[in-house]
């Protein structure tokens, strides 16, 4: 728990402090007219208050990859501290800034776009291209990822020949993505998403209050996870000596079940 309220400590430190410097090295401009405004069309380009905006990239940012992350950690132990703590001060939220505000600075351009204007047609092609794939592959994972998470909350609750529960989940989600991305954002996004992510901080802190004051023996700990190791395959789709030699981490050994050594 002392990690724990470190790493949260070096993270806000870092918001300060390095990402005072991030700013000065971007030359933001305060009184710049964001494409929100001059392109308000309330589809792509919609203002919203900050409180808003806060809620809807607060429950975007802590999406299905915290959860991954949060078992990769339970599974491989310490190193993830670093990993998730570094990672995310010198290369995710720069990565997540610097695109964000070079798109701004570019009246709302995607980057295929942003990319192709100083580097030619041809980079913007393949960025095209490149981003087409890796949406379908990361659309692809926020499908099913969340499908396997609630049929392991409701179980199969639903079967029709060989169409299940989960499939019925598939289903719903694909649709609900389909819906996101035809309504206005101000008639889905700005109006629920605030909602979720407040309801999703909420029980962040409640989570964080009870783990602060309880006793929770590491058993405890260990047997979830590696029930929802188990639920999402990671112990078939990684395997530990492949994560090690190509990853490198984690730094120590694990058991074959993803669970750390007993000193």
């Amino acid at each position: 728990m002392i990690t724990f309220f470190i790493s949260l400590l070096i993270l806000l430190a870092a918001y300060f402090i390095y990402g005072r410097y991030v700013e000065k090295i971007f030359g933001i401009d305060a009184a710049r007219t964001t494409p929100a405004i001059t392109k308000n069309d309330g589809v792509d380009y919609v203002p919203l208050p900050t409180w808003r905006i806060f809620m809807i990239q607060f429950l975007n940012i802590a999406g299905l990859g915290p959860i991954f992350g949060a078992i990769l950690g339970a599974l491989y132990g310490p190193s993830a501290f670093l990993w998730i703590v570094f990672g995310s001060i010198f290369a995710g939220a720069v990565h997540d800034y610097f695109s964000g505000m070079l798109s701004l600075r570019h009246g709302g351009a995607s980057i295929p776009e942003v990319v192709g204007q100083y580097l030619g047609g041809g980079f913007r092609q393949f960025m095209r291209v490149f981003s087409v794939v890796l949406l379908l592959l990361v659309g692809v994972v926020f499908i099913l990822g969340p499908a396997k998470i609630l049929t392991g909350l409701t179980g199969e609750f639903m079967s029709i020949g060989s169409f299940g529960t989960f499939d019925l989940w598939l289903v719903i989600i694909f649709a609900y993505y389909l819906v996101a991305t035809i309504l206005p954002i101000d008639k889905i996004i700005g109006r629920i998403y605030p909602v979720f992510g407040a309801v999703l901080l909420i029980m962040a802190l409640g989570a964080g209050q009870w783990r602060t004051h309880s006793r929770v023996e590491r058993s405890d700990i260990d047997e979830p996870a590696r029930q929802l190791g188990h639920a999402f395959s990671l112990s078939d789709a990684v395997h530990h000596d492949r994560l090690r030699s190509s990853l490198r981490l984690p730094l120590h050994a694990v058991t074959d079940d993803g669970a750390l050594p007993h000193q």
